[in-house]
């Protein structure tokens, strides 16, 4: 959260202020990192509601409330959805500008009703994977793997470590989306002053 950022043993984070753990696919380390901390922002305030709770880290020389933990996941859930250097949203669909070309087979191949003739897997290769053209069918919704270490994304099928569209990038970021959408249709104080809907839930139980 900034506070401790030259840390040895702290997560790297790019120029643009996103996560960054490897080359290949970091986006499935930003998204689960969002939601994860947003839960446990919910689970700091329901811990010391008005008592001032916070994160540690290690040494104690720096901690974190959970409005700062909340708004750290919120950060980059923006910078995913185009808040960043490059202005691109990396959801598939979303925004003005988003990967025209992203490694996935039935997007990167003409859609059936357009040519009605049996397209191989060869042929899917041999004739529509290396076309520099963007692909005719949009995979609405699907979080590629994003940017390098320095905000820097290419947009190529071959460039697959970036442009591939992955089922564990999008998942977390349901859970975000959800909390997202919840706390915008709420009253009150402000998001990282709410507890989450399962923390009330479990405590009705109760």
């Amino acid at each position: 959260m900034g506070r401790n950022a030259a840390a040895e043993d702290n997560v790297e984070r790019s120029p643009g202020g996103m996560l960054y753990v490897r080359q290949w696919n970091n986006m499935q380390y930003v998204t689960s990192a969002a939601y994860l901390l947003s839960v446990y922002s919910g689970y700091l305030t329901e811990a010391g509601a008005g008592k001032g709770a916070a994160v540690t880290c290690a040494g104690g020389e720096a901690s974190a409330d959970a409005g700062e933990v909340f708004a750290h996941a919120r950060a980059q859930v923006d910078y995913v959805l185009g808040s960043n250097p490059r202005g691109i949203s990396y959801l598939v669909g979303y925004g003005a500008k988003f990967p025209a070309r992203v490694h996935h087979r039935a997007a990167s191949i003409v859609p059936y009703k357009d040519r009605k003739e049996f397209i191989g897997c060869a042929q899917g290769f041999d004739d529509w994977f290396g076309r520099k053209s963007a692909n005719p069918n949009v995979v609405v919704g699907a979080i590629v793997g994003g940017p390098d270490r320095h905000d820097r994304f290419r947009d190529d099928r071959v460039n697959y470590m970036q442009t591939e569209a992955c089922t564990y990038n999008t998942a977390p970021m349901v859970g975000m989306f959800a909390m997202l959408n919840r706390l915008a249709r709420q009253e009150g104080p402000s998001p990282a002053a709410r507890r989450p809907e399962s923390s009330r839930s479990t405590a009705a139980a109760e």
